[in-house]
């Protein structure tokens, strides 16, 4: 079965910009402090949860996308299209 991959092949569009979001945070935000702040909001996610996402390996629902725009203060435009 054929599964959808971005052109560089990783199950997702917004791994590299979320790492770029993140790490341009004032403080930089740590993929464990995200994943902590997503607990805060009330989602059950943790650091390898982001990490999986930032290296393309995991795919990623429109719901994670919402709650890691909303932990980040950002648009989902931002978080996919960067």
């Amino acid at each position: 079965m054929y599964k959808l991959k971005s052109a560089d092949g990783s199950n997702n569009l917004c791994g590299k910009n979320l790492i770029r979001i993140r790490q341009g945070m004032n403080p930089p935000l740590s993929q464990r402090g995200l994943a902590k702040k997503m607990q805060v909001m009330g989602y059950d996610v943790d650091n390898h949860f982001i990490r999986r996402i930032e290296t393309g390996e995991r795919f990623v629902t429109d719901i994670e996308i919402k709650a890691l725009a909303e932990a980040l203060g950002v648009s989902y435009n931002e978080l996919i299209d960067g």
